[in-house]
């Protein structure tokens, strides 16, 4: 029998018990401590009723040093319990908070995308603040029961001074929280929207920073800075209505507290005016009175935190739950095989068939570069086998029946527009720092110069996105570390579209030769590259037109002479 969408849990609340059920050992030992700093704060206005009753009986200096003396273990006892037990859980909750942080990385690294409808920039909000919030659960629970502790602890003295007292503080707890459960869901409804929107503002400002030297190359930078505005304002405009319902929140339970503690003060002023209780009591009643605020403001504000770690576990389920957009193979390809490609139907490719032999050096000039990119992504799996049509075999055997990994360890493509990170230029061609062939990467890709030009070498600090390196020496950079993976099967995107001839002649001439009885092919429309390749073929129209070698026709094909001289 299926079960019903009503009846099944929520990934949201199945992250939350998952954080509580690993933190379990750290939770019961914060609470214990919590609790008992709880107790040991509400002993302490008994101990006073408790001292000041046996004052006015015994006022003997024996009676004096003991009240001194126990005050001094209550007051230990607050301290140091609170000291440990905050420890306990804030490093529990660190601890958990990098858990999730690692996983939804994880999951955002994964050779399979996943079908989540978020932008890598809300996706790193999720990383970090809705980790961080979710994480919180793990205080939140401890911190929610100490405080129940308390109330308890308060609200049996007070019945045993009066029945009445007690059951005025048990009724104005209840009702207490009954007035802001109602509230809490208007503020998990409300953070929901604003950690929703806060995502949005965040993925439009990563999408300006990588597009803001095209944009300023048109003029774009003023519209688009108008559009991050209008975000964030939007952004904006919701965490105020959360501040706006966070302090009406806070407002109203606040008033509440009062007015309980103002009714058990006057109702413990009255019994003792009646003769009800003792002066040693009324002290204590009132000092409950006074002292009961504060586990009861800790115990309102709990469920608010936990609509918040609620909200937060429901937008990382939107990650880690999200199904991958394809299913992978677990097969491998076999060693020194051939690339074919058959029939492919993508985007602007039409039926492309062609085949790249073990060791060959082939180039590809297309037309059109859509179709290049398209066929790019094919190769490099970024499309699943199952959304276009024909069949990409590698080793002999088909995409699909191959797991991820094999296919990119065995077959790298280099997009054209490689990032570049936050780092050294070491640790961009290597990032593995497994290479062996860095050196001869560096002079294969001409990016020798670079090396030479600072005195750190190869250790020389290249900023986020490559921001102090020009145009070209950021995709030499990027060429340099396809080339140092030493793939079976290379293939190049335009990788000499930002350097000059001389330079593209001499990459060109390094490449073959560093590649030579590899599987290399180029997309690219350089001259100097298709002249290295062992033979060309054409792309236009979404299929492939022709076949020989770059001199070949040069001499005998117009079109092909148009496209591709300079």
């Amino acid at each position: 029998m299926k079960t019903s969408d009503t009846t099944r849990p929520r990934p949201g609340a199945a992250i939350l018990l998952t954080a509580l059920r690993r933190n379990k050992g750290a939770m019961i030992a914060g609470t214990v401590l919590m609790s008992l700093y709880q107790a040991a704060e509400t002993a302490f206005p008994i101990a006073l009723g408790l001292i000041v009753e046996h004052t006015m009986r015994d006022r003997g200096l024996g009676s004096l040093g003991v009240s001194i003396g126990s005050l001094a273990v209550i007051i230990t006892t607050v301290s140091l319990s609170w000291r440990f037990g905050m420890r306990v859980l804030q490093k529990a909750n660190t601890t958990e908070a990098h858990r999730w942080r690692v996983r939804v990385a994880a999951c955002g690294l994964q050779p399979v995308a996943r079908d989540v409808d978020l932008k890598s920039g809300e996706i790193l909000t999720v990383a970090t603040e809705d980790a961080d919030q979710t994480a919180d659960i793990i205080e939140v629970v401890p911190l929610l029961i100490s405080s129940l502790v308390a109330v308890v602890v308060a609200s049996v003295a007070l019945a045993l001074a009066d029945l009445r007292l007690g059951l005025l503080v048990i009724v104005g707890t209840v009702a207490i929280l009954s007035v802001l459960a109602v509230m809490s869901k208007r503020i998990g409804a409300s953070t929901r929207e604003q950690q929703a929107k806060v995502a949005r503002a965040g993925a439009k400002v990563a999408d300006l920073i990588i597009g803001l030297r095209p944009l300023h190359g048109f003029g774009g930078n003023h519209a688009a800075f108008e559009a991050y505005r209008e975000v964030s304002t939007d952004a904006k405009r919701q965490a105020i209505t959360v501040a706006r319902v966070n302090g009406a929140y806070a407002g109203t339970a606040l008033a509440l507290n009062a007015v309980l503690a103002a009714a058990v003060s006057l109702t413990a002023g009255l019994l003792a005016f009646e003769g009800r209780i003792t002066i040693g009591e009324l002290v204590m009643a009132v000092g409950l009175a006074q002292f009961i605020m504060e586990p009861l403001r800790l115990f309102a504000e709990m469920p608010k935190y936990v609509m918040m770690a609620r909200a937060s576990a429901e937008r990382m389920a939107l990650v880690l739950a999200a199904r991958p957009v394809m299913t992978a193979g677990a097969g491998h390809p076999e060693p020194g095989g051939s690339l074919e490609v058959e029939g492919v139907r993508h985007g602007t490719l039409q039926g492309v068939t062609f085949s790249v032999a073990a060791g060959e050096f082939v180039a590809i000039a297309a037309y059109q570069p859509r179709a290049a990119a398209d066929l790019a992504s094919v190769l490099a799996v970024n499309a699943a086998p199952h959304t276009y049509g024909g069949v990409v075999r590698v080793g002999g055997r088909e995409i699909a029946d191959l797991s991820i990994e094999a296919v990119r360890e065995h077959l790298l493509v280099n997009p054209y527009d490689g990032e570049i990170f936050a780092g050294t230029l070491r640790t961009n061609i290597d990032p593995a720092g497994t290479g062996r062939t860095i050196t001869e990467a560096v002079e294969a890709s001409m990016l020798t110069d670079v090396v030479a030009l600072h005195r750190e070498g190869l250790d020389h600090v290249v900023r986020d996105r490559g921001a102090n390196l020009s145009g070209g020496q950021r995709q030499r950079l990027s060429l340099a570390r396809a080339l140092a993976a030493d793939s079976e099967m290379l293939v190049l995107h335009d990788p000499t579209t930002a350097v000059d001839a001389v330079t593209e002649q001499l990459i060109a001439r390094n490449v073959a030769k560093l590649r030579r009885g590899r599987t290399t092919l180029v997309m690219t429309s350089s001259p100097a590259l298709l002249d290295a390749a062992d033979r060309v073929l054409v792309l236009d129209g979404g299929v492939v037109t022709a076949e020989d070698t770059h001199r070949n026709l040069l001499a005998g094909d117009d079109a092909y002479c148009r496209a591709v001289a300079r």
